[in-house]
């Protein structure tokens, strides 16, 4: 099928105008007209990933996040992304990302979170219109033990670590989830009652925002954006059921705990 086909279908369920204005969604590699086979589902493009594509002669590759963020002023060969960007050219493959603007649509990237924590009268945290915002609340089934929590957070979400604020809460009910970097959205997240609120990247004066009203959790950056492969594989198999899609299985995570 024509690449833009497939775009269409993600952009229709996340459209490009909901992107922050510092993003840089969309198509990065390639021609909208081109013919695609099958394509790879990714959180980041690197070497390896462009490499596991050329394996599996995959040629679209579907990431999270833009490959080239800030714009490119030469192709030499010297970084990770010039390399990426010419061996995908080399190759015939096509490289598209949908980063906020799938962060912001309301069955983007923080519903999937709150799915994973099975949450129920899930809502915005932040409402930008009606159709986008930034985070989800919800509430879990029943309360439990904050500790109990944690540990089922750790499992679903694959944490070696979790950085929390001080522990005040002895019960989780209400949850508050934001993927990707989220320490915007503390202050919001209190203000709606949640016990606990679980993004990533949080620097360590925000942790002192919780006050001893909230949890902060800190569970990583790519362990909460991990599952929007699983939302770009239910966008285009729902409208291409027939159409080859593979997800990758490189891990992309930069951090490592030693």
């Amino acid at each position: 099928m024509k690449l833009h086909e497939l775009i269409t279908a993600i952009e229709e369920y996340a459209p490009l105008a909901y992107q922050e204005s510092y993003d840089n969604a969309g198509l990065l590699v390639g021609n909208a007209e081109q013919e695609i086979s099958s394509a790879l589902l990714t959180i980041d493009v690197t070497p390896a990933v462009i490499e596991e594509a050329i394996v599996l002669g995959a040629n679209c590759i579907v990431a999270h996040h833009p490959l080239i963020f800030s714009g490119l002023k030469h192709l030499r060969g010297e970084t990770d992304v010039e390399r990426c960007v010419e061996q995908a050219i080399r190759q015939n493959i096509a490289i598209y990302a949908a980063h906020t603007n799938i962060d912001a649509a309301r069955y983007g990237v923080n519903y999937k979170i709150a799915q994973k924590l099975e949450l129920c009268d899930v809502q915005f945290l932040q409402v930008i219109d009606e159709a986008r915002g930034n985070g989800m609340i919800g509430n879990l089934p029943k309360a439990v033990p904050l500790r109990e929590f944690l540990e089922e957070v750790k499992r679903i979400f694959h944490c070696e670590i979790i950085r929390t604020s001080p522990l005040c809460k002895l019960e989780i009910m209400r949850v508050a989830v934001c993927g990707g970097s989220g320490s915007f959205l503390i202050h919001e997240a209190k203000k709606q009652g949640a016990d606990i609120f679980l993004t990533g990247d949080v620097k360590y004066h925000d942790f002192f925002y919780a006050e001893n009203q909230i949890v902060i959790a800190d569970i990583g950056h790519y362990e909460s954006e991990q599952f929007t492969k699983d939302i770009f594989y239910e966008i285009i198999n729902k409208k291409f059921p027939t159409f080859a899609l593979n997800f990758s299985q490189v891990t992309t995570n930069p951090i490592r705990f030693i």
